[in-house]
């Protein structure tokens, strides 16, 4: 049986839909590989793109977007609300169908290093792929950002796992690794203050003592003049979406300002809105058979 691995590349580059096209051709036409959805945000100036392929095929198509990053990319005159550090900011790879952790951390080691190789382009592995504790969290790696980077990665708690201890100097550094599925999560505030989310995301967030599986920060959506709980839910089964919506919600009346609405970004697992259907519908005894869907795909 055929083995299937999802790869959802983050590329810094969500303005200019015309670089975007030509890194997403990469996966256009290829056999073995099925481009599912991409979608770009201006704001954040950055797309996020989701690929579905057996191992070699998948690898090849990837290392030939991050190539195209490379040339279509320069992070010296980048800017955006999220944070970066490379043209090709992050790649995961994440068992699907007949797959394992262990073949992905493989697969994810396997296009690193062709990526220095060919690219000249350091990688950090992170996640299951980590090579130190200290490296499994990609908000710790990026650390500094683009702009400082080139000064990190001279420590030597921060040589990469490949390359030397320098950037590329217009496409910066990758992350590359093999992580579960997640569930890209915004909520979006009545309110243009910035600071308001900035707090909000401090309490919702783990690492500010919030929820367990949720990464927050705030972001400011010029374009509507809003701001926005951008959330990364590594775990949606342990912590669920209601969960974090309803936290944003209670903490958002202390600062007067209410939800108008929320996003996901690219594609979600059916048992993440399953799960958020049966909490506010108050469903009794459901089970995933009950979803038509899901019996005519037996």
């Amino acid at each position: 049986m055929n083995k299937i691995i999802e790869c959802v590349p983050n590329f810094s580059e969500g303005q200019d839909l015309k670089k975007v096209e030509k890194i997403v051709d990469a996966f256009r036409g290829k056999e073995g590989v099925k481009l599912l959805d991409y979608s770009s945000d201006p704001d954040h100036n950055r797309s996020v793109v989701t690929v579905v392929g057996e191992p070699e095929p998948l690898k090849k198509a990837v290392i030939e977007a991050i190539g195209v990053a490379i040339k279509e990319i320069d992070m010296t005159k980048h800017h955006g609300q999220h944070p970066r550090m490379g043209a090709t900011d992050v790649v995961p790879f994440i068992p699907i169908k007949n797959a394992t952790t262990e073949e992905c951390i493989e697969l994810s080691k396997e296009v690193a290093k062709e990526v220095w190789e060919k690219y000249q382009l350091p990688v950090f592995l992170y996640e299951k792929s980590a090579s130190a504790k200290h490296r499994q969290n990609l908000s710790k790696i990026r650390k500094g950002q683009f702009e400082g980077m080139a000064e990190k990665v001279k420590e030597e708690k921060w040589h990469p796992d490949f390359g030397e201890e320098k950037i590329h100097p217009t496409a910066g550094v990758v992350a590359i690794g093999a992580r579960p599925p997640l569930v890209a999560f915004n909520v979006n505030l009545n309110t243009n203050d910035l600071s308001i989310a900035d707090k909000i995301a401090k309490k919702v967030r783990y690492i500010g003592g919030g929820l367990r599986y949720v990464k927050a920060m705030g972001v400011e959506l010029k374009d509507r003049n809003i701001v926005q709980i951008s959330m990364n839910m590594t775990d949606f089964s342990k912590t669920s979406l209601y969960q974090s919506f309803e936290m944003i919600k209670f903490e958002a009346k202390r600062w007067g300002v209410s939800i108008v609405g929320t996003e996901i970004i690219g594609l979600v697992p059916m048992m993440a809105l399953i799960d958020v259907a049966e909490y506010y519908l108050g469903i009794e005894n459901f089970s995933t058979d009950q979803i038509l869907e899901s019996r005519i795909m037996e």
